[in-house]
């Protein structure tokens, strides 16, 4: 696990990366998984280009080891965004939200890789077609906008229709996951909502609380009325939202309801009106530790569970 392709492709130590969460996944948080000896990723969401610049260069200046950023191709400044990252030289670009065809040459040729996040075995092999270097299969116990396949059924089927390497996310808050992620045919995980509550995470403390205090149901899926579902924790936002859906409320009144609800949840730490945008996993979360405590817990009981596997077949 420790030598895997996915590490050499991406020159990392331990086949982990960060989800990159919009407002969530600063420079901080970046560099400190890098410097665990994971894959860091900066959420560009919605930045505009010097704000994304400036990330980067923080990011920089934390760390010497491998980072990328997360690019939502939806963003009205992706294209901009684009030009950033070829400016700075990042080593990786991870997608969401569409077809990174259009840039992959120009990515190509200073050598960065480029990793969509897909939610379905149609989406994995079109973008393998266009010479992605891997791929995120994301299964909708995840966080944030999410699909309709769960991991555990989404990883193997991704595995067995693409020959790039695979990274399960979705459900993964520790070494079990991470077992059961490489029994599926994945070579690395990328976790997001247990980095999200680490000590470097430098989102609200009331939004790591809300990790820490939720359960196992205690996050719902809005959106599905608009083609655009999310899972969040429930709360009064939530109530709201799904009455307004109740009353066949159109996609610009919804909209309009969440429109800058994240970055109030985790910059502000409003949780109550607040888009709190976490994953299934957050019942598995007890505290807020350092990320490279969170990373060296991970990899040192992997070797303990499979042996643990091993004695019970």
């Amino acid at each position: 696990m420790l030598n895997s392709t996915l590490c050499q492709l991406l020159n990392i130590k331990y086949p982990i990366l960060q989800g990159g969460m919009a407002w969530v996944a600063t420079a901080e948080l970046a560099a400190a998984v890098s410097n665990a000896g994971g894959l860091g990723l900066i959420g560009a969401g919605h930045m505009p280009p010097d704000a994304l610049r400036a990330e980067i260069r923080k990011a920089k200046d934390l760390t010497e080891k491998p980072f990328g950023v997360n690019i939502m191709l939806m963003s009205p400044f992706v294209k901009e965004v684009m030009q950033v990252v070829l400016e700075e030289r990042l080593p990786v670009v991870t997608t969401g939200a569409g077809n990174p065809g259009e840039y992959i040459p120009a990515l190509k040729e200073i050598g960065t890789k480029v990793i969509p996040v897909v939610a379905s075995v149609a989406l994995a092999r079109r973008l393998e077609r266009v010479g992605i270097d891997a791929i995120i299969a994301e299964g909708m116990e995840s966080g944030g906008h999410v699909g309709e396949v769960t991991t555990m059924t989404l990883v193997p089927q991704v595995v067995d229709a693409v020959k790039v390497p695979v990274i399960a996310a979705g459900g993964i808050g520790d070494a079990r996951g991470v077992v059961a992620a490489l029994s599926l045919g994945a070579q690395g995980v990328q976790l997001g909502t247990l980095f999200a509550a680490s000590a470097e995470c430098t989102a609200h403390p009331n939004y790591k609380m809300a990790i820490i205090k939720a359960k196992e149901r205690s996050t719902v899926i809005t959106g599905v009325s608009t083609g655009h579902p999310v899972r969040v924790i429930a709360n009064k936002l939530t109530r709201d939202y799904a009455e307004l859906e109740k009353r066949g409320a159109t996609t610009e009144e919804l909209d309009r309801l969440g429109a800058g609800k994240l970055r109030s949840a985790v910059r502000e730490g409003d949780i109550d009106y607040g888009s709190v945008m976490v994953g299934q996993v957050a019942g598995m979360i007890k505290s807020i530790r350092p990320v490279n405590d969170i990373m060296q817990d991970i990899i040192q009981n992997i070797p303990k569970i499979i042996g643990e596997l091993t004695r019970k077949i």
